[in-house]
């Protein structure tokens, strides 16, 4: 069964780099513009794995991960920061938050596809 994740990211150059890297890996990506559409698409149906910015408008990273484990279909969902911010205090709220992991933009796709791989089994 293709596992489906979920990228939320306010830059469509990024959203555009990840979809193309796990749809040729095989997975079913969904994209969101901000932290308030991703909520609204992960929470409409049911997603394997998550991959999100920190910095967006509307909502961020941080508040995107704490309404999402509010909802009964984001408890479970693995969820990895994808962002420019490298600061260690931010990646622990992240962490307390519910994320799973955190990645720095660049990022390469071999690493991308490893961390999915890891996260998905």
């Amino acid at each position: 069964m293709t596992k489906t994740i979920l990228t939320v990211d306010d830059s469509p150059s990024i959203r555009r780099m990840i979809a193309m890297t796990l749809t040729d890996a095989g997975y079913r990506v969904i994209e969101a513009v901000d932290g308030q559409d991703g909520l609204a698409k992960a929470t409409a149906a049911p997603v394997d794995a998550i991959i999100t910015d920190q910095n967006m408008p509307n909502l961020d990273g941080l508040g995107f991960i704490r309404a999402l484990r509010q909802h009964p279909l984001g408890r479970g969902v693995p969820v990895i920061v994808l962002s420019t911010d490298d600061e260690d205090g931010l990646k622990a709220q992240a962490r307390e938050a519910g994320a799973l992991g955190w990645m720095v933009k660049p990022f390469t796709q071999d690493k991308l596809l490893a961390v999915m791989k890891k996260v998905l089994g």
